[in-house]
């Protein structure tokens, strides 16, 4: 079910963000850099969390999961900043979203993905070491689609994809934290299940504090950025709310807090997964 109702940036906003980030970022590319080999299969096959996601997708270093959320959160973010007609169109819902900031944030960021996605971040970032997509043992089959620990035959038995739905993402390639979005940290997602018509499971990306505003003076306010998916027979747009909005929405199922039967909580990456 398309989420319709809340603030949404106007198209003058939109448009008036993006020409200041981009002209703030002309000529600014990140050097070329080797990419560092993908991993082996014979090594790193355990999946120590038993949650279908094997150690070597794991971001185990911190600086590595620093960099992931970094790229994660600029380019979801970055989607509902640009121009309605510049936003991939793979980008058709929000499971749409999630797929592309997940493998994108995975890759080498050096001019020709620049150009060939239109994101310039707006300070340095540093790149993730681990491994670079799509340089691992799955190739670009980044999600995985069904349930159960991970097995060495899984490499080549189907269960991963280069898609996955919303519950999916969920279900297999994420983890519950909480049903308080207090632990939410900036890269988690929320996940909403809701009856009716259209998609049983919507997302949302937490962004926290965020460093963009629609008028490009920055806005120190908690954020979230999805993508609606259709909305009554169009294909639906990118939204960017204040949390506080989110927590005042008019209809009450879209209200994050432990209370809203539709609300299923924060979630996080398993390739963040940490040991507790």
């Amino acid at each position: 079910m398309a989420l319709v109702v809340g603030w949404k940036t106007g198209a003058a906003a939109v448009g008036l963000a993006a020409v200041l980030l981009s002209s703030t970022l002309v000529g600014r590319r990140a050097s070329p850099r080797r990419a560092p080999p993908a991993p082996r299969p014979a090594s790193g096959l355990e999946d120590r969390f038993a949650d279908g996601t094997p150690d070597f997708l794991r971001l185990e270093r911190e600086t590595d999961a620093a960099a992931f959320r970094g790229w994660f959160l600029l380019i979801a973010e970055f989607q509902a900043l640009r121009p309605p007609s510049e936003v991939p169109r793979e980008i058709a819902d929000c499971s749409g979203l999630l797929r592309y900031a997940y493998r994108n944030a995975l890759r080498e960021h050096d001019g020709t993905w620049s150009r060939e996605t239109g994101v310039v971040p707006p300070r340095a970032l540093p790149e993730i070491e681990a491994y670079r997509y799509p340089r691992t043992p799955l190739a670009g089959l980044l999600f995985r689609v069904r349930p159960g620990p991970f097995r060495p035959a899984d490499l080549s038995d189907g269960a991963f994809a280069e898609f996955a739905d919303a519950n999916t993402l969920r279900l297999w390639n994420t983890h519950l934290l909480s049903r308080n979005l207090g632990d939410a940290r900036p890269g988690d997602l929320l996940f909403y299940r809701q009856l009716g018509d259209g998609p049983a499971y919507h997302s949302m990306v937490f962004v926290g504090p965020s460093a963009w505003s629609a008028d490009g003076s920055g806005n120190a306010e908690e954020t979230v950025v999805y993508h609606t998916g259709p909305i009554g027979g169009g294909p639906g747009e990118m939204r960017r709310l204040a949390i506080p909005e989110l927590l005042r929405h008019p209809s009450p199922r879209w209200r994050p807090v432990a209370g809203n039967p539709n609300f299923l909580g924060v979630y996080r990456w398993n390739i963040l997964r940490e040991a507790r």
